[in-house]
């Protein structure tokens, strides 16, 4: 971490032992992070404002299982990996972030305690998420999080289930693959998610209804940019005449590049590192590439100039950014970047029908 300020907040947070602490340490860093958003290169930025992320949840699932050890429940009982999705998965969370996370356990060696190794990870996730929505984490809307059982089984389940995913892959199945190829472990045995990881990237990833799914997903949103060059603003609301840079330029950019990191077989799950995975494979030239990763670091830029407010104690962003905020010069350059995304997502509806 390059700010002496943060690293010394990021260093008290691996020894807090309390919520209160940790939630006081997140405040604290937040406002040295606001300070510091127009002096780093955003590349920086986001690598220490996620590791302050990761440290935060690291050390809340650490005081879970203490807390569940006072509760009586000793420590796991198998071992286990915390999972995140999303933003968190292509560490790419900004200020305010939720929780989009998942869990994987080992199965037991004596069957006859599954019951019970199921309802311990179903109380310590609970737990989990409990402790980080007081440091300030809300859940996933979507409820895509630890502590629905649809994302938080054994090994074995967690595969039965990418098996029925793959099998009857309709539109919402395909989406909680795509999930799944975000994910990344925060904590617990990486084994766990390097074996999840090699069961779903398999053959059944070239199984052509699987791939027009996913195809259809990632075109899902398109960028914000109309057929005469001109931006496209909300036109209703309180958000009238403001820019939807997360779906309108950030989404567009992560699902074409997730989808060409899908098909190529890349495990990566950061934008950037992806672009830079595709071009070591060859799947990008290197003129393509600078040019994508150029655009996708604008795009997190403006991502972090949307209005941060805090709320019932949880910071939020709309990913909505007022015309206001946006010089000439901004301006031409995020028009250079759409043309390039929509380039990309035209690149890869080709690629993709193509191999169909």
């Amino acid at each position: 971490m390059s700010d002496p300020v943060c690293a010394k907040l990021r260093a008290l947070i691996s020894t807090a032992d309390d919520v209160k602490t940790l939630r006081g340490l997140r405040d604290q860093i937040h406002k040295q992070m606001e300070a510091l958003l127009s002096e780093q290169p955003v590349e920086q930025f986001y690598t220490d404002l996620n590791e302050v992320h990761d440290a935060l949840i690291q050390r809340t699932i650490a005081l879970s299982e203490a807390e569940m050890a006072r509760m009586g429940y000793s420590f796991p009982p198998v071992p286990y990996a915390y999972l995140l999705f999303g933003s968190g998965g292509r560490e790419e969370q900004t200020l305010s972030s939720d929780q989009d996370s998942g869990l994987i356990y080992e199965d037991p060696e004596d069957s006859a305690k599954q019951e019970e190794v199921t309802q311990y990870f179903i109380l310590f996730s609970k737990t989990i998420v409990d402790l980080l929505k007081q440091i300030g984490y809300p859940p996933c809307e979507g409820n895509v999080i630890s502590t629905n059982p649809l994302w938080n089984q054994s090994l074995s389940e967690w595969k039965k289930k990418l098996n029925e995913w793959f099998e009857d892959p309709n539109w919402e199945r395909v989406r909680y693959l795509l999930i799944v190829a975000d994910c990344r472990m925060i904590y617990g045995e990486e084994a766990l998610l390097r074996e999840l990881k090699d069961h779903f990237y398999s053959d059944m990833l070239r199984n052509p209804i699987i791939v027009k799914h996913m195809l259809n997903n990632t075109m899902r949103h398109k960028v914000l940019l109309g057929v005469f060059g001109q931006l496209l603003k909300e036109q209703y609301g309180e958000d009238a005449g403001s820019l939807d840079v997360k779906y309108g330029a950030y989404i567009p950019m992560v699902n074409a590049i997730r989808m060409l990191s899908i098909e190529c077989g890349l495990r990566e799950t950061s934008t950037l590192g992806r672009i830079k995975g595709l071009l070591e494979h060859g799947k990008l030239s290197q003129e393509d590439a600078n040019t994508y990763d150029q655009a996708f670091r604008l795009f997190l830029k403006l991502r972090l100039m949307t209005t941060e407010r805090k709320d019932d104690g949880y910071y939020s962003n709309s990913g909505k950014l007022s015309s206001r905020n946006l010089s000439k010069e901004l301006v031409e350059e995020l028009k250079i970047g759409l043309r390039l995304g929509k380039k990309l997502q035209k690149r890869v509806f080709k690629q993709t029908m193509g191999r169909l």
